[in-house]
């Protein structure tokens, strides 16, 4: 097994972590914004006004992108499982 594997391996699984992580991400900064200038536009400073929209935003982008989330993480696994004798030897 190389350095060149190796760091191959890693960036791959970077990018799919980026990939798998920005629709919840986006989703949760989105509304996280969203919410804090209604609080600022109508002055009310409740700490936990947040926290439920972001859990149903969340969700629901769980809902809609959890399908192909999991069909881009298996398939990156299979691809990992195919390659180990490639990188054995």
């Amino acid at each position: 097994m190389s350095d060149t594997a190796i760091i191959e391996i890693a960036l791959h699984t970077m990018v799919v972590t980026l990939k798998l992580s920005a629709p919840i991400l986006v989703t949760s900064l989105v509304v996280g914004f969203a919410i804090s200038l209604f609080q600022s536009l109508t002055q009310i400073q409740e700490a936990t006004l947040a926290f439920v929209p972001k859990l149903v935003a969340v969700g629901i982008a769980l809902l809609l992108c959890g399908n192909w989330m999991m069909h881009t993480l298996v398939s990156f696994t299979n691809d990992l499982f195919a390659g180990v004798p490639a990188l054995l030897g």
